[in-house]
């Protein structure tokens, strides 16, 4: 009789290997096993599909590094091979400026683990060694999970960039808000507790829900960001200034009209405090995304529609409550100052819509 084995790949490692390819982050197989069992195991993953050729470690032990570094970007497949063979491979990508993951479980692998810029091993499987090698540990050995981090990983950093768009954009609107009236010889537009409760209040909540947003549908279907760039790129950075100096324009105005309109100070004060607190909700909508318009989903983070909800709350307690004007030189808005004051407000939607339409286009580089 004939007895047939077979060491099936996991259910979801085709597609974790589809996603890695949206994501743009190429995956190679290197194994110890059979050429034929290596390509068959490779087609079904779908390694092959995109013209990928497979090679042995004999084949590779003739080529030169010259002949690697050329050749690396076409072989998806390498069968045969010693450590010394995995070596060669994880420095060739390395040589073309990728940033490589290398994964393993035997002691052959931690050398090409050392050498990788991230070395992951087998958190079930894998060696003693091999795990010390290694930068990070999958504790459920499982492809998927590493593709999951990537995705999380991306949420991560896209969620920081959207907390300190919004803290450091708020912060540039108050600056020139203040600044600007005492260069033009006006009265402080805001008290100081006023300027305290919109820092540590109005802006804390926001920051924070910010934080927790849920990562956009196409993540993962995004090329790598370059990792020696940070956060605050041309485009980040155009956006916060954008809505700081809009931000600073409109309320400024707005103060200089309601001192004109012959307003008492105390109510041109609370109208700029108003439209001031106002704008920054807007922006935390605008900033949950640096190229997707503020309509795409605008109430997808729910953490964030609570803490709006609740700092408007705050905001009319603070404008009605006869008790609290004294405290915040509050002054109680008739409906006409809050019309004008939600109607100004608004106006910086269309603004960063406009300054995003620009970023998509590459007006101010890549958005990345």
């Amino acid at each position: 009789g004939l007895v047939g084995m077979i060491d099936p790949p996991r259910p979801e490692a085709k597609n974790a290997i589809a996603v890695c390819e949206q994501a743009g982050i190429r995956t190679v197989m290197i194994t110890g096993d059979h050429p034929v069992t290596a390509q068959a195991v490779a087609r079904d993953l779908g390694l092959l599909a995109s013209g990928g050729r497979a090679i042995t470690g004999a084949e590779l032990e003739e080529m030169t590094d010259d002949q690697l570094y050329q050749d690396v970007a076409d072989i998806s497949v390498y069968a045969r091979v010693s450590p010394a063979h995995k070596l060669r491979v994880v420095g060739a990508w390395q040589a073309h400026g990728n940033i490589v993951a290398m994964t393993g479980d035997g002691v052959n692998d931690a050398p090409a683990l050392k050498k990788a810029d991230i070395g992951i091993a087998m958190g079930i499987t894998g060696t003693d060694v091999t795990k010390e090698a290694a930068a990070m540990t999958l504790t459920d050995d499982n492809f998927a999970s590493i593709v999951a981090a990537v995705e999380e990983g991306r949420g991560v950093f896209g969620n920081i960039k959207k907390y300190l768009m919004f803290l450091l954009s708020s912060n540039i609107g108050e600056i020139l808000l203040m600044a600007g009236s005492a260069l033009l010889g006006l009265p402080l537009p805001l008290s100081a507790v006023q300027i305290l409760f919109v820092n540590l209040a109005t802006d804390g909540l926001p920051a924070l829900a910010l934080s927790m947003d849920p990562p956009d549908g196409d993540l993962m279907k995004r090329k790598p960001r370059n990792p020696r760039t940070g956060i605050f790129t041309r485009p980040v950075v155009t956006l916060m200034l954008v809505g700081g100096i809009w931000s600073a324009i409109v309320n400024l105005g707005l103060f200089i009209w309601a001192i004109n309109s012959g307003r008492v100070i105390s109510e041109a004060m609370t109208m700029t405090f108003v439209s001031l607190i106002l704008i920054q909700f807007f922006k935390a909508y605008s900033y949950r995304s640096d190229r997707k318009t503020v309509l795409h989903k605008p109430f997808a983070n729910k953490w964030l529609n609570y803490a709006i909800m609740w700092e408007i709350t705050m905001l009319i307690l603070v404008v009605y409550v006869p008790a609290l004007h004294d405290a915040f030189g509050t002054y109680y808005l008739p409906f006409i100052d809050w019309v004008i004051a939600i109607g100004l407000a608004i106006t910086i939607l269309p603004v960063l819509e406009a300054a995003k339409w620009m970023l998509r286009r590459g007006w101010f580089g890549s958005v990345d």
